[in-house]
């Protein structure tokens, strides 16, 4: 196991670069929190990351993936949005869809942004100083 998951400050989660085919990404918003962010969740003891990500994005978004057509990107480590004091430390990885999606259990409300811009939504730490710039610089190689 590696140091860092013993460190209870630190959140585990797999999360996803949602890309549909217009090229837009989906970000969601849990109930009761402010922050717009890429939806996935925490990695359960002993879960591959790419298969907790396909947990969650069942769970929370009727979506079914194929982990196999999940393209691990890298691990980011940003402030947590909702959980003061916490760093999440996330598996990123960029799946592409071209499905519809329903917000499910905590998220309550989902939206498809333009990645050169914010949308003017208040998004977590993680998704506006990591992910989106990230996907911004590499959208050529990731095509």
């Amino acid at each position: 196991m590696p140091a860092s998951s013993a460190d209870p400050s630190i959140i585990r989660i797999a999360a996803a670069l949602l890309i549909g085919a217009d090229g837009h990404t989906l970000l969601v918003r849990k109930r009761g929190t402010r922050a717009f962010m890429q939806p996935g969740g925490k990695i359960e003891a002993g879960e591959q990351p790419v298969h907790a990500l396909a947990r969650e994005l069942e769970e929370e978004l009727g979506l079914r993936i194929d982990p196999a057509q999940a393209r691990y990107l890298q691990q980011f480590s940003a402030p947590a949005a909702n959980e003061p004091g916490h760093v999440v430390q996330a598996e990123v990885f960029l799946i592409r869809i071209d499905t519809p999606v329903t917000p499910a259990a905590e998220i309550e409300e989902v939206r498809w942004i333009d990645p050169a811009g914010d949308a003017d939504l208040f998004l977590a730490p993680l998704t506006r100083d990591l992910i989106l710039p990230f996907y911004r610089q590499s959208q050529a190689t990731l095509a």
